[in-house]
């Protein structure tokens, strides 16, 4: 069968070597997949599928440096979930059978216990026996945080089969954010992560395995993995086995172009990914373990992983290219012919080099002329508190009393505010519209975490941003956090406004949640304050963000989950805590906050360009990315929009409700989560409310009340160029947008 795309040329930065003790991985995984009863007689693979294959291989080219022992174990756990993978399409996804699916899925976590030496069920298929057998041998020597992880990471792979099984059953196709995110779960890189802890002998320490650097260096491995896995094995999946769940295919449909440009964007997205994990490991890492005070032996933990995650890049390209599971007629030896055997595994590409260049060319404050604005067509709408004139009159008072109106002592340059920008800003009209049942008293506290949120994010720019002051911006966002007590307890002396401002609001929002409650509502501040940082890290660079990374970091620096957290406040306890971090409502909610994002981004673009030589915007996100104009960036961002707008719609009517009985909620809950839903499609529809009748974005407000330089720039070729999709793919040979 001929090849549906040529494969495009590859970004590989870093060299692949191979496992010296390779061989006698072969041996042992053939022998311990055949007393798992995987090979013959599972009906799943026979002795040539394993041999042809070559996991020993993949292992040996992604773990160079680990011991035969360890190569042996990791290849055993290969060898399993790609057995799994099979098992499970043969079983459940040919079918479809989701109930069955279910049942099976639901007996693999008891192969995972979390006590050392609990007992286990009787394994009933080779799934359960390799699991049971792999978990054994390989915990031991882990510690529980990563027994938790890891079995998490597990779970994930295995539960979100199930959403896969979905979209094939419903022939739908997911759109690009939905892809990747999900992707993450079942195609199983995060897992990979976890083994290259163990055969590394890296663990990461637990004080920094929830930080963002962490978390980025592991989300942007597994892109890169899952891209250009999608690559090779579109023929397999999307011409045999009929799977929706490619990333080539993904970008086929929502750019409306061949499966050839579909294939080039997939790839440069991948680029673009490796490119972000390059810009973390040298920009963060380092000061994070010293941030948190590791030690000499943790911080070379931390490098080693860092370099594993490298090897497993670089492996794994290696024997995509050689392994006979994947589309990859003669790409190996092209590879070698054109570069050289000894330099056969790196790869720099012009077109890769271009797009690093072109992120940190941007020439700030250039003119753009009045923000483009398509059509909003939300399918409902709200309506306005009637308490919404009261409020504006009171969020004066709280802003005067907070010291939000007026100068920092000590600090030059912040009397960022008045009483016309705060009137003109009016954050209760977007108050009212998100909340349009709330009493004057819930309408004031909502206003005022508007009010809050926006000062704070126009505040880091001007005081931290001017001076490119990244570590006062880190000092000054640590503090925060204290004025968020988890028990009660005193915080210190404001020393400016938004501290002040922070206080007042934590101790009256707090009180009359419970410790877990409270827990989680803070993180959702933390996660916008820090947020702020990091976009001041990314300005000192003048770097734009890569495309995944701006939009998960999109959600926080909005506020995204801080205001849907005042949306949740009178859920009480009628709801489980896991139904909020179950996956559909995670996609429910970021496709609210995505489309949000979006929306803020395109009302925004003009004052943050042109006015304010700003680089965090998805518009401008996109023309880097594509290497394309404004109006087809705007084309661009609206269909993506509109995209994430009918995920939130599908999930709210047909995954939410199986996601009830998954839970068996009470009629109650059922209520309270469908009532949540409502307070979605409000919060919608009062930010867009808002963003058309504030006085923030306009060109008029904006030259009228702004005091940032400016400079008049060329033409911006706004014309025919946004018609046509296949300009994202001539790309310009000129850096910069």
């Amino acid at each position: 069968m001929a090849q549906p795309f040529t494969l495009p040329d590859f970004y590989v930065p870093y060299p692949a070597r191979l496992n010296a003790h390779v061989e006698g991985a072969r041996a042992h995984t053939k022998r311990w997949a055949r007393g798992m009863g995987m090979v013959e007689g599972s009906g799943i693979w026979e002795e040539k599928d394993i041999d042809s294959h070559d996991y020993a291989l993949l292992c040996a080219y992604t773990h160079p440096d680990c011991s035969a022992e360890a190569l042996s174990l990791v290849t055993d756990w290969y060898v399993w979930v790609f057995f799994f993978d099979d098992h499970f399409l043969e079983l459940f996804k040919r079918t479809p059978d989701r109930e069955g699916a279910k049942r099976y899925l639901q007996r693999l976590p008891a192969f995972m216990p979390m006590a050392r030496g609990a007992a286990m069920p009787q394994p009933e298929n080779p799934v359960e026996a390799g699991l049971a057998d792999l978990w054994t041998r390989t915990v031991p020597g882990m510690s529980d945080a990563w027994r938790a992880r890891f079995a998490e990471a597990t779970e994930n792979l295995l539960n979100e089969s199930l959403w896969e099984l979905s979209n094939i059953d419903e022939g739908r196709v997911a759109n690009p954010v939905e892809y990747i995110e999900m992707r993450r779960k079942v195609g199983g890189a995060p897992w990979s992560a976890g083994l290259v802890e163990y055969a590394a002998g890296a663990e990461v320490p637990a004080e920094v395995a929830d930080e963002r650097a962490l978390r980025v260096l592991r989300d942007a491995f597994s892109d890169a993995v899952h891209l250009r896995n999608d690559l090779f094995s579109y023929q397999r999946e999307v011409e045999d086995e009929g799977e929706n769940s490619n990333g080539v295919l993904v970008l086929e449909r929502f750019l409306g172009c061949s499966t050839q440009e579909a294939a080039e964007a997939v790839n440069d997205l991948l680029t673009s990914r490796l490119q972000q994990f390059e810009n973390t490991a040298l920009t963060e890492v380092g000061p994070l373990c010293a941030r948190k005070g590791l030690d000499p032996v943790k911080a070379a933990s931390v490098l080693a992983y860092v370099k594993g995650l490298q090897d497993w890049q670089s492996g794994g390209h290696e024997w995509h290219m050689r392994s006979s599971r994947y589309m990859n007629d003669g790409a190996a030896e092209a590879s070698a012919t054109a570069f050289g055997m000894s330099a056969a595994s790196i790869r720099f590409t012009p077109r890769s080099e271009t797009a690093r260049l072109r992120s940190h060319s941007h020439l700030p404050h250039r003119r753009v002329g009045p923000s483009l604005l398509p059509d909003f067509a939300l399918p409902f709408g709200t309506t306005l508190s009637p308490h919404l004139e009261g409020a504006r009159l009171r969020i004066v008072g709280w802003a005067e009393r907070m010291g939000l109106l007026e100068a920092q002592p000590g600090v030059p340059g912040s009397h960022i505010w008045d009483r016309q920008r705060l009137l003109a800003i009016d954050l209760p009209l977007c108050a009212a519209g998100l909340h349009p049942d709330a009493t004057p008293e819930q309408l004031d506290l909502a206003s005022q975490w508007l009010t809050w949120g926006t000062y704070g994010d126009d505040w880091f720019p001007v005081v931290h941003g001017r001076t490119r002051d990244l570590n006062g911006a880190g000092l000054a966002n640590e503090r925060l956090s204290m004025f968020m007590p988890l028990d009660g307890a005193g915080t210190p002396e404001p020393v400016n406004a938004l501290e002040r401002g922070l206080a007042d609001l934590w101790a009256r929002t707090s009180a009359p949640m419970d410790q877990n409650a409270r827990r989680a509502f803070r993180t959702s501040v933390e996660d916008m304050t820090a947020s702020w940082v990091w976009e001041l890290a990314n300005q000192t660079q003048n770097r734009i963000p890569d495309p995944v990374d701006y939009i998960e970091m999109r959600r926080m620096t909005f506020g995204s989950d801080l205001t849907m957290s005042l949306c949740r406040l009178g859920h009480g306890r009628k709801v489980p805590p896991e139904v909020y971090r179950s996956g559909p409502m995670r996609s429910l909610e970021n496709a609210a906050a995505d489309y949000a994002c979006l929306l803020n981004d395109l009302f925004s673009y003009q004052k943050e360009i042109e006015f304010e030589g700003e680089i965090h915007n998805g518009v401008l996100v996109v023309q880097n990315f594509f290497g394309v104009d404004y109006p087809t960036a705007v084309a661009i961002v609206h269909d993506l929009m509109q995209s994430r707008l009918r995920q939130f719609l599908h999930v709210a009517e047909h995954e939410l409700p199986t996601l009830y009985d998954d839970f068996g909620l009470d009629t109650e809950a059922r209520a309270v989560l469908a009532g949540y839903v409502q307070e979605l499609k409000h919060w919608l529809a009062g930010i867009l409310i808002w963003h058309r009748d504030c006085r923030r974005y306009r060109e008029e407000d904006l030259r009228r009340g702004s005091t940032a330089p400016w400079r008049l720039g060329g033409p911006t070729g706004i014309g025919v160029s946004a018609a046509r999709v296949t300009t994202l793919f001539a790309r310009p040979s000129t850096a910069g947008v």
